[in-house]
């Protein structure tokens, strides 16, 4: 058999001549390759397997874990959640058996705006939610853009500092509060009589409780809220704005045209927060106020512990429960299309 001459190597390729034995290696490699495949399947159809057999045995492993977590969320959520349903419809006092409730159908949720106690707190709730968006959003929309834009030197201490309003306890915050508003002695009062203003009873007048409760809601979540949207404005493209200026567009301008549209998302967003930790204040109205004065800082939240706890009315409590439970629903719904189309 005449023998085959190597290849002369190339520029590129620095490759050794195959010996003979190599090539003989190559076609058992071949050979190996083109068999192994139809005996791996064999293998593995020997030992019992099927097509799809790794992924079903990945999903039951996966579900295993994640058993233990659906069964406590079970337990402790969705259970409550049917229970408070079906007691909605049903008169029930908390103080005796299970046993003794009767059904009403829809008489608790009637009487949510027939009962006197049960209006005022809905009005007052929706002051109190009103006021604090309409407050709250545009300010920490201002307080972002002062935040972001100018390139201060400490932007990071401030927002720190702004930061710790919402993680530092509620009742320290109360504590902080009751002193400021404190009559006689309260900085806020002294600073009022300085200027010849006479101040108000901020706590103990029905005129003043509620707008008091309001700033101290906006003085804890302003800075929660500021950092929402600072996260948002850092996606902001820097060249667009450069491009406005490059255009003539004075801050009015590119706020109005740039900063607003794009940051849009980021503000539904924020507006549903405020709405939602709004609707479900307790801890400073039961800490400052229990309600008062004459009923002026009774809102939903404090009126179903009010109902439940301290006159057993389960039936009334859980109907105002589930109510805010579908509005809150409602009205995440819309926000949450709203930020879709946004998003589009």
């Amino acid at each position: 058999m005449p023998r085959r001459r190597c290849p002369r190597p190339s520029r590129t390729s620095t490759a050794p001549c195959p010996r003979p034995a190599d090539r003989q290696g190559d076609r058992v490699a071949s050979t190996v390759n083109t068999v192994l495949p139809g005996s791996a399947a064999r293998t593995r159809l020997s030992r019992g397997g099927a097509p799809g057999s790794g992924l079903a045995q990945r999903r039951w492993v996966t579900t295993l874990f994640l058993s233990p977590t659906l069964v406590v969320i079970g337990l402790f959520t969705i259970v409550p959640m049917i229970m408070t349903v079906i007691i909605s419809f049903h008169r029930w006092s908390m103080f005796t058996p299970i046993t003794k409730m009767t059904p009403v159908g829809f008489d608790n949720y009637a009487r949510l705006f027939t009962d006197s106690a049960r209006v005022q707190a809905l009005a007052n709730t929706g002051v109190y939610v009103g006021l604090s968006i309409l407050i709250t959003v545009p300010l920490a929309f201002l307080v972002a853009m002062l935040l972001y834009f100018p390139r201060l030197r400490g932007q990071s201490v401030v927002r720190v500092i702004l930061f710790a309003t919402y993680v530092i306890p509620t009742i320290a915050i109360v504590i902080i509060w009751s002193n400021i508003y404190a009559p006689g002695y309260g900085p806020l009062s002294a600073i009022l009589t300085a200027i010849g203003v006479t101040p108000p009873a901020w706590l103990s007048d029905p005129s003043w409780a509620l707008v008091s409760l309001v700033i101290f809601n906006v003085w804890q979540m302003l800075g929660y809220y500021v950092i929402l949207l600072v996260a948002g404005l850092t996606q902001i493209p820097a060249d667009l704005y450069e491009a406005a200026r490059m255009d003539g567009a004075g801050i009015v301008r590119q706020t109005r045209s740039i900063t607003i549209p794009l940051l849009s998302r980021s503000l539904v967003f924020v507006i549903l927060m405020t709405f939602i930790n709004s609707i479900q204040v307790f801890d400073p109205i039961y800490l400052l106020t229990q309600g008062g004065p004459a009923g002026s800082t009774n809102v939903v939240s404090f009126e179903i512990q009010r109902s439940a706890f301290q006159y057993g009315l389960a039936g009334d409590a859980s109907a105002l429960a589930v109510s805010v439970f579908l509005l809150i629903v409602v009205v995440g719904a819309v926000l949450g299309t709203i930020m879709k189309v946004r998003k589009r």
